[in-house]
């Protein structure tokens, strides 16, 4: 197919500064969360941790494994020291007694919140940087 008058295909160099520029954003929102969720008393992997359920409400040990993609026995581990902390809580589930559901405490809940608030222009910046590359790829395959 024709790509249409006044469209050029990016070049391969160009793409791949695309591609590096919103690796680098990623990685600059990576860093900043990092920062932010220390400040809210929570380590990087916490915060991933109380987002995932958050998003959800309650779920599976296996169920963060996928999300967080981390191998079980060390989503068990952070599991057991976030609970420790009094950051999450177990219930037995009312399917299987062998499956723990996992939920936030109010403690939990209330880091995770100060961190995401802290967060929302960071996340807009993603977003644009996002949108960006999106816009310029879609431009290239043409």
């Amino acid at each position: 197919m024709a790509r249409p008058r006044g469209r050029r295909r990016l070049g391969a160099g160009e793409e791949l500064r695309h591609a590096a520029a919103f690796r680098t954003e990623l990685r600059r929102f990576l860093h900043r969360t990092d920062s932010v969720a220390a400040q809210a008393g929570l380590t990087s992997q916490r915060y991933d941790l109380l987002l995932m359920i958050a998003s959800v409400g309650e779920l599976r040990v296996t169920e963060l494994c996928e999300l967080l993609q981390l191998q079980q026995t060390a989503v068990t581990e952070l599991v057991k020291r976030s609970e420790e902390a009094g950051l999450v809580r177990r219930r037995p589930s009312g399917e299987d007694g062998r499956v723990w559901l996992l939920r936030l405490t109010a403690e939990g809940e209330k880091r995770l919140l100060r961190a995401f608030a802290a967060l929302g222009e960071d996340r807009a910046a993603l977003a644009a940087a996002f949108r960006e590359v999106d816009r310029l790829f879609r431009a290239a395959s043409r």
